[in-house]
């Protein structure tokens, strides 16, 4: 392959005093903090640039986004070229950390690149067997796709390659997502396997890449002691939980989601595993509605929303969202139930979203136990510079006494749900305070 170099056509100088978070190497540059971009004649969005102090030292170098507010995603804090070699560095040094899952005769996906996580900004690599699942999350990452497609190919060699772009993350870019990039992709699902567990993943129509790769252990965890159970699985998708959960002996399953071709898929996967239909229940509502108005009640609940934060300005009504769900659901599970909780919105943090849950359990009287903090798998690294990128974060409950249905159908109120995330902790505070004496 010929060797290819992005050249650098952009300079940006920061404001004074602005330097610390790219001295701290966060791989994200925020508009505030430019004072100057400086563009070549030929510059268009998504080159390469220089980023330098306000007095023109140089501190870091990444592609550029000049409309966006994150105005450019770090690559290296070195001076040096961003071609071939750098990309294949990248590459094989992710490619390194999955080896014993590119390998296993009982998984074949799993994700190969895990943008930020794997100093890659803005790209992300799934493996389906012999497929790759592509996002291109900014115009610098399609500025570079034939670097790193040609590596992809060289190191994986699969039989085809899509690219799924996110048109929200892409606003500078004119191609349009959903390409086939290389070889063949069918346009019906390609067959998978997970831990053992055969699965149909459809690389066009399914949400992200095509599969929720990033749930693959909590999966397993749901699946394990599962005999003789009630599951419900809120959010189901095309059936991930609810297979493991059937596959570990669970006696029913109900699964609710609004998508009538997820639920046909899920009914596909279901029977690719040799379930009986007798033990899975498909209700095409909304979950939300679904577990208020409900009077079931299940030994294992399985709360896996899709982003309900998708930016700061949606962060309340978010966090609202959250605690109706999970009150309700704490008045829809039997003694010792467990719950397993996700949130998938990057702008709940996992202790934003612990305050949520203990609000929802204090306002119906639920006493629950925390089992483990859940998150990815090994193939989905966080960056210990990019926080935001730990974006699933997950809560395994035991529900020691099930919460009383409120009395009124509405979620809790916005001034009492920031009024329990503000006294969250008092006792904490209170610690070490002595009670004053008379004397």
């Amino acid at each position: 392959m010929t060797s290819q170099t992005l050249d650098v056509r952009f300079r940006i100088r920061l404001r004074p005093g602005r330097e610390r978070s790219v001295e701290l190497r966060h791989p994200w540059l925020f508009s505030g903090a430019v004072e100057e971009i400086e563009a070549l004649p030929d510059a268009v969005p998504g080159d390469v640039g220089d980023i330098v102090s306000s007095d023109g030292r140089f501190l870091a170098r990444g592609t550029v986004h000049p409309s966006s507010q994150i105005v450019s995603r770090l690559l290296t804090w070195r001076d040096e070229p961003i071609d071939e070699a750098f990309f294949a560095a990248r590459i094989d040094q992710a490619i390194e950390l999955r080896k014993g899952l590119l390998t296993s005769h009982r998984t074949n996906a799993c994700r190969i690149v895990n943008s930020e996580g794997d100093e890659l900004p803005g790209l992300v690599v799934d493996r389906y067997h012999q497929h790759l699942s592509v996002q291109t999350l900014t115009a610098g990452m399609v500025r570079a796709r034939d670097i790193w497609l040609g590596l992809l190919l060289e190191r994986l060699s699969p039989l085809g390659v899509i690219e799924r772009g996110d048109n929200s993350a892409r606003e500078e870019i004119d191609a349009e997502p959903g390409q086939v990039l290389h070889g063949l992709v069918p346009s019906e699902p390609i067959l998978i396997q997970e831990n053992g567990l055969p699965f149909r993943v459809d690389l066009f129509g399914g949400q992200k890449t095509g599969f929720y790769l990033d749930q693959r252990d909590n999966r397993a965890l749901v699946g394990s002691d599962c005999a003789h159970l009630d599951l419900l699985n809120l959010f189901g998708f095309t059936g991930g939980f609810s297979i493991y959960a059937a596959d570990g002996g669970a006696e029913r399953v109900v699964q609710v989601d609004s998508s009538g071709p997820a639920h046909e898929l899920a009914r596909q996967n279901w029977e690719l595993n040799g379930l009986p239909e007798s033990r899975l229940t498909l209700v095409e509502q909304d979950a939300f509605r679904f577990v208020r108005e409900s009077d079931d009640l299940f030994d294992r609940l399985i709360l896996d929303p899709p982003p309900l934060a998708r930016s700061r300005q949606s962060l309340d009504s978010a966090l609202r969202a959250y605690k109706d769900l999970h009150l309700w659901s704490f008045c829809r599970a039997r003694p010792n139930a467990e719950i397993f909780t996700f949130s998938c919105s990057q702008h709940v943090t996992p202790d934003l979203f612990q305050k949520v849950v203990f609000g929802a359990a204090h306002d119906v009287g639920a006493r629950l136990q925390w089992i483990h903090r859940l998150g990815p798998g090994r193939d989905h690294p966080v960056h210990l510079n990019h926080p935001q990128g730990e974006y699933l974060k997950g809560l395994h409950l035991r529900v020691l006494e099930p919460g009383t249905p409120p009395s009124r159908k509405g979620g809790t109120g916005h001034d009492e749900l920031s009024g329990q995330l503000d006294d969250f902790g008092t006792a904490e505070r209170d610690a070490g305070k002595r009670p004053r004496s008379r004397r």
